[in-house]
């Protein structure tokens, strides 16, 4: 498969190197410091799953001189979209996919007019990945996951041979046939994990040992759970608790990468998560009064610190 990974940050970049090494030809849109290290001396990804470098890389910041491919991942932050969807409609042929990796819910509503309804596909990514130096990818903990499909459901052919791809890579990947619940699914654990790691400052590990911030994580995805059901995605009843359940097996470290980014002085995406969470619930009557908290708390520090 010809492959390019829109954002090669810590998603893009384990996703993309993983799959260039069984033999994807894989291109790498990147910028700043990131670029000119991938250029110089490719990419490398550190895992406890195994470590890969790639001494050379076909990398750029202008998605043009790639020609069309058969898959773009879109994994830039939520706020570059609008620009960045422009910028590979070059890339785009009649069978070309385009994945959204990105977090929220909102996405794929604003990727849909830019690069068309066939061309778009759903997906999510669960991974704990950093960009720790130019260049360099840091995998924390054992979690690669990957859920995409169409929307209308089908097992396209396109999406057939990209799950034969990603399972090559030792990725673990699933075709699903309801791509909107998935992106759900991964939204309650995420808004619940950044709301809680943002703003507490930790990683989860403190967090789920305390009975208190336990309860905070646990209510805050019950929260998001709740706007989900009652704009007609088929989340189960406990699915808050199961999530809850699921994080206790992680490792300690794990966070999100909004705490990672509100560390490092970067703009944050909590208007795309906890803010979007508001904003969903208030269109269909359900309360969010712990997104918005969470929102008013980090708001002041979402454009980052100024340079």
């Amino acid at each position: 498969m010809k492959i390019v990974m829109m954002g090669s940050g810590g998603v893009g970049g384990l996703i993309g190197a993983r799959l260039a090494q069984v033999g994807c030809d894989v291109s790498f849109v990147a910028r700043g410091a990131h670029l000119a290290a991938m250029r110089e001396h490719g990419l490398t990804l550190e895992s406890p799953l195994g470590n890969v470098h790639l001494p050379k890389v076909r990398a750029t910041d202008d998605p043009r001189t790639l020609g069309p491919v058969d898959l773009v991942f879109f994994a830039v932050k939520l706020w570059d979209t609008e620009a960045a969807a422009r910028s590979i409609l070059p890339l785009i042929g009649p069978d070309t996919g385009v994945i959204s990796l990105q977090n929220g819910v909102v996405k794929d509503d604003i990727l849909r007019p830019i690069v068309g309804a066939r061309a778009l596909m759903g997906g999510v990514a669960y991974m704990a990945t950093t960009i720790s130096r130019p260049g360099v990818i840091e995998h924390t903990g054992t979690m690669q996951r990957v859920v995409f499909g169409e929307y209308d459901g089908r097992r396209s052919k396109r999406a057939e041979t990209l799950l034969e791809a990603l399972q090559k890579t030792g990725i673990d990947a699933k075709l699903s046939d309801d791509i909107r619940r998935s992106i759900w699914e991964k939204f309650v654990f995420l808004t619940g994990m950044a709301a809680v790691t943002a703003t507490i400052r930790l990683p989860m590990g403190p967090i789920l040992g305390n009975p208190l911030t336990r309860a905070f994580y646990l209510d805050a995805m019950r929260e998001v759970a709740a706007v989900g059901r009652a704009h007609g995605v088929r989340l189960p009843e406990d699915f808050a608790e199961e999530r809850l359940a699921f994080t206790g097996t992680l490792p300690a470290t794990m966070t999100a990468s909004m705490h990672h980014d509100l560390e490092r002085g970067n703009p944050l995406e909590v208007e795309w998560l906890s803010g979007s969470v508001v904003e969903l619930g208030a269109a269909v009557g359900v309360p969010t009064p712990i997104h918005r908290v969470v929102r008013d708390i980090l708001i002041l520090h979402a454009q980052g610190k100024k340079a």
